[in-house]
């Protein structure tokens, strides 16, 4: 169903628009409908969902100095309350971001595979969120840096990056803006959204892997699912360290502008009847 050159795509887009806060999985159901893919095929779904393991990787490799950090200091936290300190402290944050997450998308799943697969869901994610990423941008006080994180700003970020089940929201935009809300500088908040993102799309993708391996072999075709999260993961380092140093010179300004901008054309698109929803 999907042939080399399409992986190809999908997987650069992948890599592209994982990280940045323009929603990723839009962006795929966008590209995959203008390549003549049936985006709410249960064939296609879980391909989505797999090939973001490459960029989870590739981010795992950016961040494997912190993850190790935080990982010594949360086992050395347990065993000694003399060792709890912020890395033992990001530890908890981030495992507690990730329970919420995990919970409401087992919750939603009927969602993502059906009335969410829809063009029409993305333009308004893309719109609705862009008003919250403006707000964020501008009232977030900015005066947090990431030492100070809590398990209850993890929670809370868990929590709001399962509007990512909505296409168009961005799981990053939903966490990188709810961090800014929360007094975060842009810095903290999206390297927040970065460790929130890893546990997450990586369980995402095993668990996609392993529930729909038939649909995948019987369509898609590993092959082709292969290639594509191996693209993403090439293409989404070179994000990562794009977006980083973006983040810290630059306000969300011009991606929210560029959200409403392709909402606008999907829109028309869809009123015009040149695609369909789905």
């Amino acid at each position: 169903m999907i042939n080399w050159w399409q992986s190809i795509v999908l997987g650069i887009v992948e890599g592209i628009t994982e990280f940045l806060p323009i929603s990723s999985t839009g962006h795929l159901t966008v590209a995959e409908k203008l390549m003549g893919l049936q985006i709410d095929d249960p064939r296609v779904t879980p391909y989505t969902a797999i090939i973001q393991l490459g960029a989870m990787i590739a981010s795992s490799i950016y961040f494997w100095g912190d993850i190790v950090r935080f990982a010594t200091a949360w086992f050395a936290g347990l065993r000694d309350s003399s060792a709890r300190g912020n890395d033992y402290r990001m530890g908890w944050a981030i495992i507690a971001g990730f329970i919420p997450t995990a919970a409401i998308a087992l919750l939603a799943e009927p969602l993502i595979t059906g009335v969410l697969r829809s063009l029409w869901a993305v333009a308004i994610g893309l719109i609705g969120w862009s008003v919250v990423m403006f707000i964020g941008d501008r009232v977030g006080k900015q005066n947090r840096g990431e030492d100070s994180i809590t398990v209850r700003d993890g929670i809370i970020l868990g929590t709001l990056q399962s509007l990512a089940l909505v296409p168009g929201v961005s799981r990053s935009g939903a966490t990188i803006t709810g961090g800014l809300l929360l007094g975060l500088d842009r810095v903290a908040a999206t390297r927040m959204s970065f460790f929130l993102g890893i546990p997450t799309l990586v369980a995402s993708g095993i668990y996609q892997a392993v529930k729909e391996a038939e649909h995948i072999a019987d369509g898609v075709g590993w092959a082709s699912t292969a290639l594509g999260t191996v693209v993403s993961g090439v293409v989404a380092y070179a994000s990562i360290a794009w977006l980083l140093r973006f983040v810290s010179k630059n306000d969300f300004t011009g991606f929210i502008i560029y959200r409403v901008a392709l909402a606008v054309v999907i829109i028309a698109l869809l009123v015009t009847s040149t695609i369909s929803a789905t």
